[in-house]
């Protein structure tokens, strides 16, 4: 199927999304919008010293400043005094020693935000600051300052398979590269923040915006030492998140503060609060060494991955063994040795972003493949297609997985782009300027779906016919800006041929849904679709049940329809046609069809092998690039950006186009402009006035998705998620094009325009006689 925003697709396919009309008009409010009676506001009292031990925190004069309500710090966390969602590391409230800048001392609880501020200033901690580690490299010295007990490496991986030494040396050809990736911001719209409401009946529920309700809830128990079923999520439906939620960030604030106040209490960071508190992607120094033989096939790559985690562990360390298995790509390669250490330091924590790991570690593959192709004296595309996986291979980590023929589809499908055209053709000139110059690239990656082999991933979801005579249908995931709601809808009418306004999708709340995992890792389209699959005939069962016995019509004939359930007429074969409708939904619930509830619970496909972190089901694509480079300034235009995805059957064609649109122009970013710099345990971008992220003015005018729905004989695992797959192979497209246009390799993102200005004597080739001239005069005075 290909995709565009001028396709006039069936109504089915293109609809109106279901929450689209109050997004854009302003009728969702963020839940930072929300108020309630004698709300107060919190704030949240930060570190500022990235390595100190705390001497002594004073309260006192904060306390006594009229209108404050509660001012809190470690002493008052009844429960657990630390959060994370794989190792909880990361203090509520630091004790006696802080490792980064936005470590929480204290929190206040005031009348007004105002106050709360100035209560912050109130506080007084006295610190002896301790030697900055802020690099890897740092921290993997003997000398360096031991960060945790347990030392400063996280995490640690380790894969081999062959005689990796033993092949270099009969290689033909071998390149030799590192890579450096950026620290990226998520940059959502609503920064981090909720409300905190205590009820009557001594529960808390809590109002922000979260991937994985059920996790928070999880979480907040330890810390407030309640149960579990005392805490109610209710989750963002708009605002953004990207991985940056999927951890806690004000929740154990504000519940903290709430349930001391007895009031509600909101806190929201500001943008600079957000910088400084929250997560970004983990910056990587990948070091890779890859071998061919003389006819390009691959035969040994040996790869260092090492990932700057920041301050505590969150999840990287499964981000780290995602990048172990990704940095070996949809490819045949014999021999391999693949290490990796997740190290802290004194920066900003890094966490669960976009690709996960993946974008980092591909980038650099995608990279080694170009390189050795140049050297070999062969077309890169051509040297993918020798060394892709056949269908039936096993995993990058020679674990079991779903057979897939994906790399293979769209490596063949990219060059139906009318980008494809322009790739071998292109001399670098653009008919424009001569010191803008043009240049293609393309690049294929495979991304695994789903958390991974060792990690709980819960997969389930209910229906019903409920009391009000609507198909309800209850999901754990989160709506926050994806589509989730639109494709849970498309797949209902789907499965019941019935209205939109027939359905009541309920998700976001954790009193109301049953636990379906989080709203992460490309899993929730798919887990979405297994729970339907497995609900829907017990569901059908009933309600053709139910209405034979008020209807007198036999089951065979019945169907569910538009407004309620229709008899049917034979017509032959397989064809049946709607007659009438016979009863309605809301008949049938009043005759007291909605009391049974169809639940299902799963976990999500998993390989049978146990390598912790593998993956069983991959989404693949291929991206092509088309850039102009402005020799003078250095800067790059992307001029173009294809896509060729094989993830399965789309579901929601216009939410499939926008993740892939969407993605890509993060991956942008990623490439082109954003880095979250730090120097000496500080963020120097501290405010969006000095990180840039793209525009529109940024972005190509088209992007064409073309989307490969054909699964393999075998698979009947259905659609993918695509919510990562579009922002994974964008950067080494982009840095390839870049290559044929100036004939420079780039291994540091973001990519920088001084790497990319001519030389003067270059530059003044360009220029007109009298350009040159002047250009010259000017120098001279």
């Amino acid at each position: 199927m290909l995709l565009d925003r001028n396709r006039n697709g069936s109504e089915k396919q293109w609809r109106v999304r279901r929450d689209g009309k109050d997004k854009v008009t302003g009728g969702h409010a963020f839940l930072t919008d929300m108020g309630f009676p004698r709300m107060l506001y919190g704030r949240v009292l930060r570190s500022h010293y990235p390595h100190a031990i705390i001497r002594s925190i004073d309260l006192s004069a904060a306390e006594k400043l009229p209108g404050v309500a509660a001012v809190l710090f470690h002493k008052d966390v009844p429960g657990l005094n630390a959060f994370g969602i794989a190792d909880p590391n990361q203090p509520v409230f630091c004790d006696s020693l802080v490792r980064y800048e936005g470590d929480a001392l204290a929190a206040v609880a005031a009348e007004t935000s105002e106050i709360a501020e100035e209560a912050l200033q109130l506080i007084k901690v006295e610190y002896d600051c301790l030697p900055v580690v802020d690099s890897p490299e740092k921290a993997l010295s003997p000398q360096a300052p031991q960060l945790h007990p347990e030392g400063n490496i996280l995490h640690e991986t380790e894969y081999v398979r062959g005689e990796i030494e033993a092949v270099f040396a009969d290689c033909a050809m071998i390149v030799e590269t590192t890579y450096e990736t950026p620290r990226q911001m998520h940059t959502y719209l609503e920064t981090e923040g909720g409300v905190f409401v205590p009820e009557d009946s001594g529960s808390l529920t809590v109002y922000a915006p979260t991937q994985h309700g059920y996790k928070d809830r999880m979480q907040l128990a330890r810390i407030l030492a309640v149960p579990e079923e005392a805490i109610r999520i209710i989750s963002s439906p708009a605002g953004g998140s990207f991985g940056g939620k999927d951890e806690l960030n004000v929740q154990p604030y504000g519940a903290l503060l709430a349930l001391r106040c007895g009031r509600p209490v909101k806190i929201h960071y500001s943008r600079s609060e957000s910088v400084k508190a929250g997560l970004k992607r983990h910056p990587m120094t990948v070091m890779m060494k890859t071998g061919a033989d003389a006819d390009g096939k691959l035969l040994a790559h040996q790869v260092d991955i090492v990932s700057d985690t920041g301050a505590y562990a969150t999840l990287g360390g499964p981000v780290l063994n995602f990048a172990t298995e990704h940095c070996l790509g949809p490819y045949r390669i014999p021999h391999v040795h693949i290490k990796g250490k997740a190290v802290y330091t004194n920066n900003g924590v890094s966490g669960e972003f976009r690709g996960f790991g993946g974008n980092q570690v591909i980038f650099a593959l995608e990279g080694q493949l170009d390189r050795l192709a140049e050297k070999l004296q062969l077309d890169p595309w051509e040297l993918r297609r020798i060394n892709v996986r056949e269908p039936d291979d096993p995993g990058p980590l020679g674990q079991r997985i779903v057979p897939t023929d994906g790399p293979r589809q769209v490596w063949e499908g990219i060059q139906r782009s009318p980008l494809w055209k322009k790739r071998k053709r292109s001399d670098g000139t653009t008919g424009k300027v001569p010191w803008i110059k043009a240049g293609t690239g393309v690049a294929l990656a495979m991304h695994g779906s789903g958390l991974g082999y060792g990690i709980p991933d819960p997969g389930g979801g209910s229906l019903r016919l409920n009391e009000n005579g609507k198909i309800e249908a209850a999901f754990g995931h989160e709506e926050f800006g994806q589509g989730l709601l639109t494709t849970i809808e498309i797949l209902l009418q789907d499965h019941f041929h019935c209205a939109a306004e027939d359905l009541e999708i309920v998700i976001g709340d954790t009193d109301r849904v049953p636990p379906s995992g989080s709203s992460t890792a490309s899993r929730t389209t798919n887990s979405v679709w297994q729970a339907l699959n497995n609900v829907r005939e017990p569901f059908l069962a009933a309600v053709y049940r139910k209405a034979a016995k008020l209807t007198g019509i036999p089951e065979i004939r019945l169907q569910t329809g538009p407004g309620g359930i229709w008899t049917t007429a034979d017509c032959g074969g397989d064809k049946k046609n709607l007659l009438k409708r016979v009863i309605t939904y809301k008949q049938l619930a009043d005759q007291g069809a909605n009391e049974p509830v169809f639940s299902t619970k799963f976990h999500y496909p998993l390989t049978p092998d146990p390598i912790i972190g593998a993956h069983y089901l991959y989404t693949s694509i291929a991206v092509i690039a088309a850039v102009e480079v402005n020799l003078l300034t250095g800067m790059v235009k992307i001029a173009g950006l294809d896509h060729c995805v094989a993830a399965g059957p789309v579901i929601n064609p216009p939410g499939y186009l926008g993740q892939i649109e969407g993605g890509s122009v993060m991956a942008l970013g990623f490439t082109t402009m954003e880095n979250a710099v730090m120097q000496e345990g500080y963020y120097t971008t501290k405010n969006l006035d000095t990180y840039l992220v793209p525009t529109i003015f940024d972005v190509p005018e088209f992007q064409q998705v073309d989307a490969v729905e054909e699964l393999i004989s075998g698979d009947d695992f259905g659609p993918r998620g695509v919510g990562e797959i579009g922002t994974v192979a964008i950067a080494p497209a982009i840095v390839s094009a870049i290559r044929q246009a100036t004939g420079k390799w780039l291994t540091a993102l973001p990519v920088s325009p001084e790497q990319l200005v001519a030389a003067d004597a270059v530059i003044s080739s360009y220029l007109q006689p009298e350009e040159a001239d002047r250009k010259e005069k000017g120098r001279d005075n």
